[in-house]
C-alpha cells in the first residue's frame, strides 16, 4: 500500500512560523491601509512643490500635528509587520532575513526623523511665516523652505531604505518554503518601485508627473502582497485532507 498526499507548493515551516504570517499580514494591513485612509481624510493636499500655496494650507490645518503623529505610529506598525515576517523566514534564510531586518530598522529610524521634521518642525516654520510681517516674512519663508528641503532629503532616503528592505525580504521569501515565491517577487517589485521613487524625490522634489503613477503602482503592489500573505496564512493553518491511497 502506498499513500500520497498533495501539499500546497512551498508550504513549510513550524506552526509558529505559519502563525506569524497572519500576524505580519494584519500589522501590514492596519499600518499601510489605515494610514492611507487617514491621510486622505485629514492631510492637506495641493501642489506640493508650490511652496507658497502649500505652506498656506499647512498653516491653516488644525489637524497637521495629529495626522502626522498617526502616520508615524501606523507606518511603524507596518514596519513591525515586516519584522515579524523576517522572524518567520529566519530559519530557512537566516542571513537574508537578518539583513532585511537591519534595513527595516534603519527605515524606521529614518521615518521617525522624517515625521519629526515634517509633522512638527515644518508646521512651526509655516505658522511663523504666516504670522510674520514686513522684512521678517521673507526670512521666515526662507526658513520654511529650508525645512521643506530637509524633508525632501529624508523622504528620499526613507524611500530608498524601504526599497532595499523590500528587496532583501523579497529575496528571503523567494528562497524560503514558508510562502509562495510569487509573494517574494511582489516584494521585490515593490522594492524597485520604492527605490525609483526615492531617487525621483531626491532629484525632483515631492511631486512630478513621473512619481504619481509609480506611487500608485507601489501602493497596489503592497496591497496585493498584504492580501496574498493573509490568504496564504489562512490556508497554511488548514489541515490537509486531500489524500489518495491504493
Amino acid at each position: 500500500m502506498s499513500v500520497s498526499q498533495r501539499e500546497e507548493p512551498r508550504a513549510g515551516g513550524t506552526s509558529a512560523d505559519r502563525g506569524a504570517l497572519a500576524i505580519s499580514g494584519v500589522l501590514l494591513l492596519v499600518g499601510f491601509v489605515v494610514n492611507a485612509i487617514q491621510r486622505r481624510l485629514f492631510h492637506p493636499t495641493g501642489a506640493e512643490d508650490d511652496h507658497e500655496a502649500i505652506f498656506t494650507e499647512y498653516a491653516a490645518s488644525n489637524a497637521w500635528v495629529a495626522t502626522h503623529l498617526a502616520e508615524f505610529v501606523l507606518v511603524l506598525v507596518a514596519l513591525a509587520g515586516l519584522l515579524v515576517l523576517c522572524g518567520a523566514l529566519r530559519h530557512e534564510t537566516s542571513h537574508l532575513a537578518l539583513l532585511a531586518a537591519g534595513a527595516i530598522i534603519a527605515t524606521g529610524a529614518t521615518w521617525a526623523v522624517l515625521q519629526a521634521v515634517d509633522g512638527v518642525t515644518l508646521k512651526q516654520a509655516v505658522d511663523a511665516w504666516v504670522a510674520a510681517s514686513g522684512t521678517e516674512k521673507a526670512t521666515r519663508y526662507a526658513d520654511a523652505e529650508t525645512v521643506r528641503w530637509t524633508e525632501w532629503g529624508l523622504q528620499s532616503y526613507f524611500r530608498v531604505l524601504l526599497g532595499v528592505a523590500f528587496l532583501l525580504l523579497g529575496a528571503a521569501a523567494v528562497r524560503s518554503r514558508l510562502v509562495p515565491s510569487w509573494l517574494g517577487v511582489l516584494l521585490a517589485v515593490g522594492g524597485l518601485l520604492s527605490l525609483v521613487l526615492g531617487f525621483s524625490v531626491g532629484y525632483e522634489g515631492l511631486e512630478s508627473g513621473f512619481q504619481n503613477p509609480i506611487g500608485i503602482a507601489f501602493q497596489l503592489v503592497v496591497l496585493i502582497f498584504i492580501v496574498g500573505l493573509l490568504v496564504v496564512s489562512r490556508r497554511a493553518k488548514e489541515p490537509s485532507t486531500r489524500a489518495a491511497s491504493t
